[in-house]
């Protein structure tokens, strides 16, 4: 993947009774599919038992980016990135070992990323910078689709990108996650971000494809870099 700012499609507001359709509409302009799995204990929401979220791995024609929103990644994580996961992200708030899952799931062949809630300091996460590849910043309570985005979370994505800045290459993907739509991605972007999930905005516009590459524009156009 070649560009500078990474758009991943987040399929929980998609139409779940029709999922294979549904990611083939933004395969040709997306660059991940993020594939939220809730357990209605870490967060008060169920989306996807394990054998259902391997089978939406197994037919997505793009890469799959999951976002563990889950009890115990410890153990679960590394079955993700078994099944086909292209990056596994799990949350630093539900982790019991961060390096020995962070080991776990790269030895298993795919990308990592930590996850914080919006009340999680970055601080509590900057030590783990440079043993993953993808930060991601919750811009939303995790739980639930469609919520307002959080703009008092882009002090934490400007100190994030000043520490990601001072890493060696590859450095780790900035995501964000909540609320992203063509009125917010501007400033994330302009904050330092450049990975950013998008759901309602995604899949309740008329024209899934060309929301993404709106999106991807937008953001290009603000991303410092």
């Amino acid at each position: 993947m070649a560009n500078t700012v990474f758009i991943a499609p987040s399929i929980l507001n998609a139409n779940f009774n029709d999922l294979e359709n549904e990611i083939a509409k933004i395969s040709a302009t997306a660059d991940l599919l993020h594939l939220d799995i809730m357990d209605n204990k870490f967060v008060p929401n169920f989306t996807f038992d394990i054998k259902r979220a391997f089978e939406i791995i197994g037919f997505s024609k793009l890469p799959v980016d999951a976002h563990l929103m889950i009890e115990d990644p410890d153990s679960i994580a590394p079955k993700y990135a078994q099944n086909g996961c292209n990056s596994v992200t799990f949350h630093l708030e539900a982790v019991s070992n961060v390096l020995q899952t962070i080991s776990d799931i790269k030895s298993n062949g795919a990308k990592v990323g930590i996850a914080i809630k919006p009340a999680t300091k970055f601080s509590e996460v900057e030590p783990f910078i440079e043993k993953i590849d993808m930060l991601l910043i919750m811009t939303v309570e995790p739980g639930f689709g469609g919520q307002s985005f959080m703009y008092d979370q882009m002090p934490k994505v400007v100190a994030a990108r000043k520490r990601i800045n001072q890493t060696p290459e590859p450095k780790p993907l900035l995501q964000i996650d909540g609320g992203v739509s063509l009125e917010t991605i501007a400033e994330a972007a302009a904050a330092g971000a450049n990975c950013f999930v998008a759901g309602s905005a995604v899949y309740k516009s008329s024209d899934p494809a060309g929301m993404v590459s709106q999106l991807r524009k937008k953001a290009q156009i603000s991303f410092i870099g």
